[in-house]
């Protein structure tokens, strides 16, 4: 190993650093990494919140280290994800064509289950085609770095889904960004762009963290005043608002002027993949340009069986929306009156605003310890003044269990001088 300042044979740098049990070289790579210790220091002081292994089925009480809790930190809004018909048609798949694909949808990885879906998905969501990403990442990744051109703009709300962010830094366009669910920004952004260039106009329908719902009909009516492009992502829209949970963008009516709708089938759907639904010219150009659709492996037999199984009883028990909306009324009533800070949400996704780094991972630990999981939200998956507890529903989630929860936040909360 070389000495400090010395290249080795390969010409990679290496510098000594001490520790209290031996002397090590470290690649400039890793000592630059190691600066990054807030994952030891929240786990020094016992509140590091990730990573909990839970040890059963993602229900409404999982179990942890052998005692059951309360589970408010899922995004399976429809409580499918043990449901057993949906079990038994991923087994079912996986019997007939196997446990995975072994290639991208582009060669090999195209099943007749695949197309069945896609054309399935279409119909439901109300659009002329669909197709199928392995992941709902991938999807927007793949989509929004594609479709438009280097003279051309994406136009994006300022909380979009990182996935969303992440598909605009691989495209070439123009881009602009407008304050959240602030239509009178939107225009602005509008205004700048040049009237004959493309303008896709990409946002969340249910916002993932804070829980509000984009303005739609507003984006429409901006978008055919200056002929832009609208693209929703439905991942947390589809099974919560519309009828039979086609998504946001049926719940204003507004579906036929949303250009393209996006959703997940890691959510609702029970399941893990993503999909895009348009017209077919936008999928022709997709489906023969998109990396992340061309260079991934297909969704599997498995994950493909079990989403189409959920979107099926979806459909045939309304119910089950119906008692989500029932219980979130009830859980937002509540919060409020215990006096909560929960922000615009007027959906199953409550955010509790604690506003501090370290008192969301203390407040999440404490209501852990009263059998109470649910998500801390802090920097820089928002801003710093942002952090909160994300509070999520389910379909299968009974009044009890709610209460429950409730009396075990307002305990904690109180410990912390976080009610109003």
């Amino acid at each position: 190993m070389a000495p400090t300042g010395v290249s080795n044979q390969d010409n990679t740098s290496f510098r000594r650093v001490s520790t209290p049990y031996r002397k090590i070289y470290m690649k400039l790579l890793q000592e630059k990494l190691s600066v990054y210790d807030a994952p030891q220091k929240a786990k020094a002081a016992g509140v590091y919140p990730y990573f909990r292994a839970i040890s059963s089925e993602q229900n409404t009480e999982v179990m942890m280290h052998g005692k059951k809790v309360l589970m408010f930190g899922s995004n399976s809004y429809m409580g499918l994800t043990n449901h057993p018909k949906v079990i038994e048609a991923a087994i079912e798949a996986t019997k007939k064509y196997g446990t995975g694909m072994a290639g991208s949808p582009f060669l090999n990885g195209t099943l007749d289950i695949h197309k069945e879906f896609e054309a399935k998905i279409a119909d439901y969501v109300g659009k002329e085609d669909a197709m199928i990403y392995s992941t709902g990442f991938g999807v927007n990744l793949g989509v929004v770095s594609t479709l438009t051109g280097r003279e051309d703009y994406i136009i994006l709300d300022e909380q979009d889904h990182a996935s969303i962010i992440e598909g605009r830094r691989l495209s070439f366009s123009n881009y602009l960004k407008y304050r959240h669910n602030d239509m009178a920004s939107l225009e602005t952004q509008l205004k700048k762009c040049d009237p004959d260039k493309v303008k896709l106009i990409v946002t969340d329908g249910v916002f993932s963290m804070e829980g509000d719902v984009a303005n739609l009909p507003e984006i429409i009516r901006l978008a055919k005043k200056y002929n832009a492009t609208v693209m929703v992502d439905e991942a947390h829209g589809i099974g919560v608002f519309g009828e039979g949970g086609r998504g946001t963008c049926n719940h204003f009516g507004v579906t036929d002027d949303v250009d393209l709708i996006m959703g997940t089938f890691s959510k609702s759907f029970a399941s893990l993949g993503g999909f895009i639904a348009t017209d077919k010219v936008i999928t022709n150009y997709l489906r023969h340009h998109s990396r992340s659709y061309i260079f991934t492996a297909s969704i599997t037999p498995a994950s493909t069986a079990a989403a189409s199984a959920a979107l099926d009883i979806m459909i045939a028990e309304p119910e089950r929306q119906k008692h989500l909306w029932d219980i979130t009324n009830y859980a937002l009533e509540n919060f409020r009156a215990m006096g909560c800070e929960i922000g615009n949400t007027s959906t199953p996704i409550i955010p509790l605003f604690i506003r501090d780094d370290y008192k969301t991972f203390h407040v999440t630990r404490d209501l852990l310890d009263e059998g109470v999981f649910v998500n801390p939200v802090v920097s820089p998956a928002v801003a710093p003044h942002d952090t909160l507890i994300r509070y999520s529903l389910m379909a299968t989630h009974t009044k009890d269990q709610v209460t429950r929860s409730l009396e075990a936040i307002e305990k904690v909360f109180k410990k912390y001088d976080l009610l109003k």
